[in-house]
């Protein structure tokens, strides 16, 4: 059974470049099933009202309950007594967990998730509470900042999700070499010529030796990641680092010690 993504937004128009690319191509060939549906069709007034004020005050507005619930019902009707048996309702938020690789393969073992694209101040928190009977909910954020809406973090978490899906890449072997697939940023990469603008790609690139590349781009993956990304470096597993790779970080540290006193 093909995975069942529905992504509920007031501006449905703003998810269109989900038709396209590698994305569109896998919704086309059936491999993923994505439906993005306009909440403002479950409104029941004239204006087609999905916000109000506050309650006890503040700045801005708060997405109306009955919109969000109608709409939500409209996809999973029935409540379900078993919680495994729940779709994943995400909604983006910047106070819900943050959505990394990890959670990305953990979206793509989903048959069915369901992305709420809030709006203003954000979904009535009742909504979330109501929800927890249909769905197993878990607010998500891209990072520590703030959007003006869902919309955005949705396409993202879509693409990051769809892409680890069966077929939908055309060379597998490129999910395992890239960046955050284990712990560590990918490696720099380069293509022809091999001199450009008098700066040659490395060596050991064009020797052959597949077992040097190996080795040379591992090299390269732990010291752009402790440069750029220490904290990843810290999160890695035990068993996660060969003697190689600890005299490499602590040289590189040492090095940067040295270069701080100065």
């Amino acid at each position: 059974m093909n995975p069942r993504y529905d992504v509920v937004s007031i501006f449905p128009e703003y998810l269109q470049p989900l038709e396209l690319s590698l994305i569109g191509k896998a919704r086309r060939a059936g491999l993923l099933e994505l439906t993005i549906r306009d909440l403002r069709e479950f409104t029941t007034d004239r204006h087609r009202t999905v916000d109000d004020t506050p309650y006890g005050g503040g700045a801005g507005m708060v997405m109306k309950a009955e919109p969000w619930a109608q709409a939500l019902e409209a996809i999973q009707p029935s409540e379900a007594e078993d919680p495994e048996a729940r779709p994943v309702l995400v909604v983006p938020s910047p106070a819900g967990e943050v959505f990394t690789q990890r959670t990305a393969e953990d979206f793509a073992r989903e048959e069915h998730i369901v992305f709420a694209c809030g709006r203003y101040e954000g979904i009535d928190e009742r909504v979330l509470e109501w929800a927890a009977d249909r769905f197993r909910v878990r607010p998500v954020s891209l990072g520590d900042y703030v959007l003006n809406g869902g919309e955005v973090a949705v396409m993202a978490m879509v693409e990051a999700t769809a892409r680890l899906l069966p077929g939908v890449i055309g060379n597998p072997e490129s999910l395992i070499e890239e960046s955050h697939a284990d712990g560590l940023l990918e490696y720099p990469v380069y293509t022809k010529p091999s001199v450009w603008r008098d700066r040659p790609v490395p060596e050991v690139l064009l020797s052959g030796n597949h077992a040097a590349i190996a080795r040379a781009r591992r090299d390269w993956q732990l010291e752009r990641t402790s440069r750029r990304r220490p904290d990843l470096i810290k999160d890695l597993p035990e068993d996660a680092l060969d003697r190689r790779d600890r005299t490499l970080l602590d040289e590189w540290a040492r090095e940067r010690e040295q270069d701080d006193t100065v």
